[in-house]
């Protein structure tokens, strides 16, 4: 038994005036209280006890040391519940990475939203496409879009979104309307990556995988900018629905090909595994789904594309 153990045994017995009941609040024997006892006062040199058939009362020396030790025993009881505060309740620097544009139209008012419930929290918030570990990069939690890799991390789903096929009105009636994805061969096509190799999409027809080789007209790794071309008739894009829901709800873009959909992507709140997560990422992990689990980019009808002539 260590001394701070062993300091607290004897506080116990002497609040009981008993090594029986300092046994039964301690959850241990009685033996082990009197070898507790025993040892400290030969480690200290000096009788802490008077023991006698009904009771036992401390010495002057016992008295001293036990209120030494109930001062001591407080302050450690004290520190531990302010460190046990800083882990339940939401304080300090929250710091949150996640993708460029879902963060730009999503993540950022709802880190906002998540400091009005919690004054005393400030969040950092940085935003990148590049996949990046939590542990290296220092943040308490990375929100990513897609198939995860094979990881150490911790995956939580937050949310998902479609992958939908889209181009503007105007670029339909230049155009023409693709019918089958083998249409997608003659179309200018605004490809996300980079054009080193043959740009390839892949699609479903009826839960079977399709994969079309494409012509891009322009790649980027930035959904904005296709987005941004796909809405000035420069093509058909291959977007998630967070980016382009609004733009097909309002029929600026529609949707190309609905009976052939890509795959879906998935949302999640990555973190590195730890046994006690901290209230602030866990609160907030909480905050996303709660905000995101019905995602409104989802509130648009696929099947628009198919009232829009050739």
């Amino acid at each position: 038994m260590d001394k701070l153990d062993a300091m607290n045994v004897l506080a116990k017995v002497v609040a009981s005036g008993s090594f029986s009941e300092a046994a039964r609040r301690l959850g241990v024997t009685r033996s082990a209280i009197s070898k507790a006892i025993t040892q400290l006062e030969h480690a200290l040199g000096a009788r802490l006890l008077d023991r006698t058939t009904r009771r036992v009362t401390p010495t002057e020396a016992g008295l001293a040391y036990y209120e030494r030790c109930l001062a001591i025993l407080a302050q450690i009881s004290e520190t531990e519940a302010q460190v046990s505060r800083l882990h339940d309740e939401p304080k300090g620097v929250l710091k949150v990475n996640g993708p460029m544009s879902f963060g730009t139209l999503y993540l950022g008012t709802a880190v906002a939203d998540f400091m009005k419930r919690y004054a005393e929290l400030k969040v950092e918030l940085t935003l990148t496409d590049r996949m990046i570990d939590p542990l290296e990069e220092g943040v308490d939690l990375t929100v990513r879009i897609g198939a995860m890799v094979d990881s150490s991390l911790i995956a939580r789903r937050i949310s998902s979104a479609r992958v939908v096929l889209v181009a503007s009105p105007d670029y339909i009636a230049r155009h023409g309307m693709p019918e089958i994805p083998q249409d997608l061969i003659s179309h200018r096509c605004l490809h996300y990556g980079h054009s080193t190799t043959v740009p390839r999409w892949h699609l479903t027809d009826n839960e079977v995988p399709l994969t079309v080789p494409i012509s891009a007209c322009l790649s980027s790794n930035n959904g904005d900018t296709l987005r941004d071309a796909a809405l000035k008739g420069v093509g058909i894009a291959r977007l998630p629905s967070f980016l382009v829901g609004s733009d097909i709800s309002a029929g600026r873009l529609v949707v190309i090909l609905p009976s052939y959909p890509p795959q879906n992507v998935t949302i999640h709140a990555l973190y590195a595994p730890n046994r006690f997560l901290a209230t602030k990422t866990r609160l907030f992990i909480d905050f996303l789904v709660e905000r995101f689990g019905k995602p409104v980019w989802e509130q648009f009808d696929v099947m628009k594309a198919e009232t829009v002539k050739s």
